[in-house]
């Protein structure tokens, strides 16, 4: 597949790395010459530097016989404008926009977006992705990562595995035998710093990162298994209330169990316009670093604050002020992914990268095959794709333990006929199954061979 990238910042030169992972022609194009040459430096691809919405600069990309347009800049009317061109000149047959002000989002139910108006076929949010991240992690707060696969059936948890967690080096295998009525699957494992697909025969240890493939049901009982209770959320504060806070708030306010929402946004207009929009929750004026103010907040008496402002250093240490003031999670959106490693050394819970979520939402509609979510682990490490399995699908019909699946995958569930299994050796995938799979990112490339719908579909 042939993809021209439109912006070199970290979206655009992580979906570039993904691509070119995968051995797709990749041209990335940016007005910053050095972010085009750090691409071309680091990545197998192309760089063309200038205005990604000229019609000249996306003839240089290879526009002509391109299949694919992602613009990812940091601006909405260049990326809309590039869409426009790409489709208007060059025919570009698929157009993704990353698109953040809440207007031109609004927009969409109006058909703003219709290929006889402003052809684009997919609108990224990420303030949107990112507010959705949020709540789910707000949903398990004593997990680090927490998404949900196979129409809500099934839940993604990463968890820190602590020295009083009951199943410490326990087998995996014996942890099937003790809780063989718990629908949950070991995908993954990160051990000092590395990620991998584990065995029937591996153990989990003291410190090590687990990510957990459950069914939606069974989520309590599975932090309860791996020492994590889970506690009710009836009072959260946000710190910030800019678009992502707003949307946040929104939600929790049309939620049936009233959690009580407080908001501190240190911008008064933007503190005003929160106040005017939002009914149940409370706005209040000021620094979210100011410890005062938190205590006004009532913050020891707090169940999660959640850090959603714009810059990385006050989401951390607003978070690590809430913690030492008796709050008893913290989850903050860091944008710096370097910035990571430093989460466990200062007491913060989870963390949210905007970055990995857009990215993940623009690899859902680049993959092969009916797949249907995409969801990137780590620094893009490793991913979940969950997908229908087709007739044509090499897959299809075939019990697992007879199929030549690569080491770094893991089945963690499998939806039939609208009701999720717990995946063994011995279960069938069959056309019309949907399959989540976990896949080390050397490996997502034979997956989606395994998943890809061939000629004869067509």
């Amino acid at each position: 597949m042939k993809v021209i990238i439109c912006g070199a910042g970290q979206v655009g030169w992580q979906i570039a790395r993904h691509l070119a992972s995968e051995k797709n022609e990749v041209t990335i194009v940016d007005s910053n010459q050095e972010l085009v040459k750090r691409a071309t430096d680091t990545l197998d691809v192309k760089g063309v530097s200038g205005f990604a919405s000229y019609p000249d600069v996306l003839s240089d990309a290879g526009a002509e016989d391109a299949d694919m347009i992602i613009a990812a800049t940091h601006t909405d009317e260049v990326n809309m404008v590039t869409c426009q061109v790409a489709h208007s000149i060059f025919d570009i047959p698929r157009k993704i926009a990353r698109l953040r002000s809440q207007s031109y989002l609004d927009a969409i139910y109006a058909d703003l977006y219709r290929r006889d108006h402003l052809p684009i076929d997919v609108v990224i949010s990420p303030e949107l992705e990112v507010a959705e991240a949020a709540l789910k992690r707000l949903s398990s707060p004593n997990a680090f990562e927490s998404e949900t696969f196979l129409d809500n059936n099934a839940q993604l948890l990463g968890l820190h595995i602590e020295e009083s967690c009951p199943v410490v080096n326990t087998p995996l295998r014996q942890l099937n035998d003790l809780f063989s009525t718990l629908s949950v699957i070991v995908v993954g494992v990160r051990r000092q710093g590395v990620l991998f697909a584990p065995n029937a025969g591996d153990q989990l240890f003291f410190s090590d990162e687990v990510y957990l493939m459950c069914h939606s049901k069974d989520t309590v009982r599975t932090l309860d298994v791996f020492g994590k209770t889970q506690g009710e959320q009836n009072r959260v504060i946000l710190i910030g209330g800019g678009n992502v806070g707003l949307n946040i708030a929104k939600v929790l306010e049309e939620q049936e169990n009233r959690i009580r929402v407080k908001i501190i946004e240190k911008n008064r207009a933007r503190a005003e316009a929160a106040a005017g929009t939002l009914e149940r929750t409370i706005v209040l004026h000021g620094d979210g670093l100011d410890s005062g103010l938190l205590d006004e907040a009532n913050v020891s008496k707090t169940d999660t604050i959640l850090a959603v402002t714009d810059d990385d250093k006050t989401n951390m240490l607003a978070a690590v002020r809430a913690k030492s003031r008796g709050c008893k999670k913290a989850i903050a959106v860091i944008n710096d992914p370097t910035m990571t490693p430093l989460m466990g050394p200062l007491g913060i819970d989870a963390y949210i990268n905007p970055r990995s979520t857009t990215v993940s939402s623009i690899l859902r509609h680049i993959r092969h095959g009916k797949v249907k979510n995409v969801y990137s682990i780590g620094d893009a490490e490793a991913e979940i794709i969950e997908a229908q399995v087709m007739s044509t699908s090499p897959i299809a019909g075939r019990r697992i333990s007879d199929i030549n699946f690569p080491e770094g995958v893991i089945v963690g569930g499998i939806l039939k006929n609208d009701s999720m299994i717990k995946p063994d050796s011995n279960t069938k995938i069959e056309e019309g199954d949907t399959i989540a799979v976990f896949a080390l990112s050397k490996d997502i490339q034979e997956v989606e061979r395994l998943l890809q719908v061939t000629i004869d579909y067509f």
